[in-house]
């Protein structure tokens, strides 16, 4: 065997061992941690139909707002954030954020009327800022990019496994009703909120900055890690002294196009996601009255969870196909056409299972389409240009969240059912796949083949 063939079976070697270590260490942390964030920000949607919106006298357009008010923060500091992660290190920036929301979700506990919610959930945005980009980044300065996507995949797994989970573990806190003399409501948000806390401590201790200050890795695997990604991060948006700091690193990712289009994408499937995190349970709730039926508290938590069981099998498998062959145009487009046509569909479905069966269809689209997204802007943007355009777009889905949460419940408060708001989710999803297709065509415009993976866009 020659000294190149070794050295490539050795490289190989490293490289195969690097990422398992990384995939364990960090990965299954980080989705605990991206676990429970998804669940305290959406416990609000469990609460509202199982005593909150009858103990508070809510509308459905002022649970909508208060939903959807916890993206105003969020949105105000979420770029503010990711920069300063980048400069002060994402172990004491994501541990100080879960402590941050951890305490301002406790207080949900002894919540009394409209106004108080409206403001914790404003508060509940301005602590969670960063959270998701912050991740997000994190995970990536960690794996090269033909890695990203695999890596991204397991990480967004939480997402539908905090429903899966969350939504029985929710039921469950409801039924402890008069706990602690709190309705059961309040015993759910008292339950999902102290896990922030504890984990925001552990993070502290656990998480580690850089690959060069990783223990766990060995010598050679901690030199093939430092080497690849600074050889993959040459060249990028963010590499060069000019644009890796500050405000040119600011204006470089703001005056980017691919950065506005990947965020008006983005912008589509979040309405979508979190127009059924909000509404699915209320949904649920209203099939008794179209269809005649009874459920109990965890009869509906169960039925909550059913898509999303479902849609982390498809984001498994999708994110590792796009891994193994590149991520591709339909990777991101098709999905977005399969949601955009199906959410529609489950109005005119004559039974709570057919409903729920084109329901999960949607979840599997939307959730198979996330990670392989996420794997796009880092592969043209590093440093603190990458902070920026990734809280950049993120805050498109921020925006997104809180008109999910208001529109759609101001939409069926006018209409007087969800035929209206729910036709509008599959435009902005039917828009996202319209802007991916047309990103696409701009890179063949350029000289790009059809099949080029999409890191290669221009």
């Amino acid at each position: 065997m020659g000294a190149t063939a070794h050295s490539a079976i050795t490289g190989s070697a490293v490289e195969r061992s690097t990422i398992r270590k990384v995939s364990i260490r960090l990965v299954p942390f980080v989705a605990l941690m991206f676990f429970v964030n998804y669940l305290d920000r959406t416990a609000v949607s469990f609460a509202e139909p199982n005593g909150m919106g009858q103990d508070l006298a809510l509308t459905a357009a002022q649970f909508g707002f208060a939903s959807g008010v916890f993206f105003i923060g969020y949105i105000i500091l979420e770029v503010p954030s990711n920069m300063a992660l980048h400069k002060f290190g994402a172990r004491r920036w994501l541990a100080r954020i879960m402590v941050s929301w951890g305490i301002v979700a406790l207080l949900f506990t002894w919540v009394q009327n409209s106004e108080q919610l409206y403001t914790l959930r404003f508060l509940l945005g301005v602590a969670e800022a960063g959270f998701f980009p912050g991740a997000i980044l994190f995970l990536s300065q960690w794996v090269p990019s033909r890695h990203r996507t695999k890596v991204l995949g397991l990480f967004y797994l939480a997402q539908p496994l905090t429903t899966v989970i969350g939504a029985p573990l929710a039921g469950w806190f409801i039924n402890q009703h008069g706990l602690f003399g709190l309705e059961g409501w309040r015993v759910m948000f008292l339950g999902v909120s102290i896990p922030a806390i504890l984990l925001g401590v552990i993070a502290w201790f656990y998480l580690i900055d850089k690959p060069a200050d990783a223990k766990w890795l060995t010598p050679a695997e901690k030199d093939w890690l430092t080497t690849e990604l600074a050889a993959e991060n040459a060249g990028k948006t963010g590499a060069d002294e000019k644009t890796s700091h500050g405000k040119a690193a600011l204006k470089s990712a703001f005056t980017n196009s691919r950065v506005w289009t990947l965020a008006l994408i983005y912008f589509g499937f979040i309405y979508g996601l979190y127009a059924l995190a909000f509404f699915l349970p209320t949904i649920i709730n209203g099939f008794q009255e179209q269809f005649g039926t009874t459920f109990s508290v965890m009869d509906k938590a169960y039925i909550t969870a059913i898509p999303y069981l479902p849609a982390a099998v498809v984001l498994y498998f999708w994110s590792r196909h796009a891994t193994r062959h590149g991520v591709r145009t339909w990777h991101i487009a098709g999905p977005a056409v399969v949601g955009g046509v199906s959410i529609p569909l489950a109005l005119y479905m004559g039974s709570p299972a057919a409903t729920v069966a084109v329901i999960t269809v949607t979840a599997c689209a939307i959730f198979a389409a996330l990670p392989v997204f996420w794997s796009v802007p880092s592969q043209f943007l590093t440093g603190a240009a990458a902070a920026a355009g990734i809280a950049l777009i993120n805050t498109a889905g921020n925006v997104a969240g809180f008109a999910a949460g208001y529109v759609t419940g101001w939409l069926k408060d006018f209409s007087g059912d969800y035929y209206l708001p729910l036709f509008l989710v599959g435009a902005f999803m039917l828009m996202s796949a319209a802007l991916m297709l047309w990103l696409a065509n701009r890179s063949r415009g350029r000289g790009a083949d059809q099949g080029r993976p999409l890191a290669e866009v221009r």
